[in-house]
């Protein structure tokens, strides 16, 4: 059982759960009935606040995360608009109601579902497959979470998932509803095509002086030279300051001291086990032949100690460590149930304990070793240690930094030397950059972020040659530019681009050729039909295309079919096309995995939809009311505004 439990695993992606983004129950059951800050609400649930800073935090829980998944590719923006701000605003009142929901219904997470919850979550088990106490321990204080903490903050997830199942898992797709979309799905059209292509119209088309000019001078866009400009930057970064910063032998010393505690490794014993299970809700017959069973293994051990392995192969029911012999591995303090671990603290090396009953039945336990307590010594943490302490001093030294960052570029406007010498940092030089982020490059390169460049282009930079303000491009990054050289954006003359401008005007007009003979020929068609000049039959239908154009494939899917053969045209890049469609009907066999997929997709959309009003009843129930709706502008700190 120990063993079997801890195979499935979870841990990872749950503290992500919990810590990146807002949980359905963010603030704690507990938290979220004592909360009575309302000073800065933004809006109310059940009587609670939700406040601004709730709001800050999931907004950047959600940036970080969308960072992680897109890297350089996201555009911070898409998260500025009102839209945005109130889907995440949504998100926390619908988390409150669910929350509240949880407490009026007296939901809750009985100790079995918990410790089963976590003792199968991934990154707790050690190569041998054993349940890793040290390394429950260490993840969470990586996140400055105690397990106390965590296993609170489990429990009340696990209870609001509950409720959210409750919903949601219940949905299902009628299957008259499921066949039709099916059915649509898998419909045949037998379809030929007659292609007007342009490039057999070109030939036809006269061109005047007077229709070039007017085509230039319609798309201008086409043909205009973007502003550039030369500029200079500076960057200042977490990864600067820390490279200035030293650690010295005492400081190093000193914090080990003052943190001994979190490198004690606590004393783990190693133990085999014979299990014989029953439910604690079994029979008491039941209980008494597994006990029995437990007891005459018992005595066969105390006359044949050296007989434990062989006997737990052959007769324990824990399918973990049974083919091991029993063997569980080592492990620390509440990595086993209680009356297990109890048992195992009072053993001596070797020695056999009498029968144990937990939750899982009758254990019989062998203590095969102990590995005594210890603490690492300074010079095998001291790489640690020296990483940390640079990363602390680092920190406040960048806020300092950032701060004289930002006053000296402003108040020192002409140049950037003064504030590369007050903090050694270099000056970079670009040169053709311009107004729009350029897709050719990395995202994440510091002079091609959007915010900066809307900066480095505004008029009083552009025209008065000052440094721009410090403009703040990620978590401990700012840069700070001034342009060198610019040049204004201009449109190539006529004559320059003539040749292209008459190579497009050809394209147009033949393009409008192509289509008055297509349209012709479909009026033709819906007064006789011809099937003269179409090409081969193809079988499409809207799980296969066969390859053809998406505007063509969706004309021909749309069309009326009511009354064979039936016409549908589209506009491709080739030409235009005319399709004739001759014949409908249903495969022969069907696909019944995929029709299978099919209704579970359609309920899993049913189950979106009833938690939807589910959630929008809750909502009802909690009284919701938005104090501050959201404006579209932020303030410079790149913080929501609020009306």
């Amino acid at each position: 059982m120990f063993d079997f439990i801890r195979t499935h695993q979870r841990l990872m992606q749950l503290v992500l759960l919990l810590l990146i983004f807002p949980s359905f129950v963010f603030f704690g059951l507990e938290g979220y009935s004592r909360i009575r800050d309302d000073g800065n609400a933004i809006a109310t649930v059940a009587g609670q606040p939700i406040t601004q800073q709730e709001w800050d935090d999931a907004h950047r829980r959600q940036l970080d995360r969308m960072r992680e998944m897109f890297g350089g590719k996201l555009d911070p923006k898409a998260f500025d608009t009102p839209e945005a701000k109130q889907g995440i605003l949504e998100g926390l009142i619908a988390q409150r109601a669910l929350a509240a929901e949880v407490v009026h219904s007296r939901l809750t997470t009985s100790d079995q579902a918990l410790q089963q919850s976590i003792m199968g979550m991934e990154g707790l088990t050690t190569p041998d497959g054993k349940f890793d106490n040290d390394t429950y321990k260490a993840l969470l204080a990586a996140q400055n979470m105690t397990p106390a903490i965590f296993e609170e903050r489990l429990r009340q997830d696990l209870a609001v998932q509950q409720l959210n199942a409750a919903v949601q898992t219940t949905a299902f797709a009628p299957k008259t509803v499921a066949s039709r979309i099916s059915d649509i799905n898998d419909q045949q059209r037998d379809v030929q095509q007659q292609l007007f292509k342009n490039a057999d119209y070109v030939a036809q088309v006269k061109v005047t002086d007077a229709m070039l000019k007017d085509f230039y001078a319609k798309n201008g866009a086409l043909f205009a030279v973007p502003e550039q400009a030369k500029a200079e930057y500076v960057v200042l970064d977490s990864a600067t300051i820390a490279a200035q910063v030293n650690v010295s032998d005492d400081e190093i010393k000193s914090y080990y001291e003052s943190n001994k505690q979190r490198f004690t490794v606590d004393e783990q014993r190693r133990a085999s086990h014979i299990l014989i299970a029953v439910n604690k809700s079994a029979s008491d017959a039941d209980k008494a032949a597994a006990k029995a069973k437990a007891e005459k293994l018992l005595a066969e051990l105390k006359k044949s100690p050296s007989s434990f392995a062989k006997l737990a192969k052959e007769n324990s029911q824990d399918p973990g460590s049974a083919e091991k012999g029993g063997d569980l591995g080592f492990f620390g303090h509440k990595a086993m149930v209680k009356p297990f671990e109890d048992a195992v603290y009072k053993l001596k090396e070797g020695e056999i304990s009498d029968l144990v009953q937990s939750d899982f039945g009758y254990h019989i336990i062998q203590l095969t070793g102990i590995k005594p307590g210890s603490i690492k010594p300074l010079e095998e943490v001291k790489p640690e240690l020296t990483a940390e302490i640079k990363k602390q001093l680092a920190s406040r030294k960048f806020s300092d930094s950032a701060e004289l960052f930002r006053n000296t570029v402003e108040d020192q406007s002409d140049s950037l030397k003064p504030v590369a010498d007050k903090l050694k940092l270099k000056i970079e030089t670009i040169e053709h950059i311009g107004r729009q982020p350029n897709p050719t490059l990395a995202p994440n390169l510091p002079y091609n972020d959007p915010k900066f460049l809307e900066a480095l282009f505004s008029d009083d930079t552009v025209k008065n040659k000052r440094n721009t303000l410090a403009i703040q491009i990620g978590p401990n990054t700012l840069i700070a530019g001034r342009v060198v050289e610019y040049k204004a954006a201009t449109q190539k003359p006529f004559e320059e681009v003539q040749a292209t401008v008459r190579e497009r005007v050809v394209q147009q007009e033949a393009a409008k050729l192509a289509k008055q003979a297509g349209e012709a020929r479909l009026t033709a068609l819906k007064a006789k039909d011809d099937a003269a000049g179409f090409g081969e039959t193809k079988q499409i239908s809207r799980i296969k295309n066969e390859g053809m154009d998406f505007v063509a494939f969706g004309a021909v899917m749309k069309a009326d079919v009511s009354k064979l053969p039936a016409y549908a045209s589209a506009e491709t890049p080739q030409g235009f096309a005319v399709y004739r469609i001759a014949k409908v009907a249903q495969p022969a066999t069907l696909d019944a995995a995929r029709r299978k997929n099919e209704a579970q997709q359609i309920g899993n959309g049913i189950g979106a939809q009833e938690t939807y009003a589910y959630l929008e009843m809750l909502k009802q129930k909690a009284k919701v009311k938005i104090l501050k709706p959201f404006n579209v502008k932020t303030d410079n700190d790149d913080k929501p505004a609020m009306k």
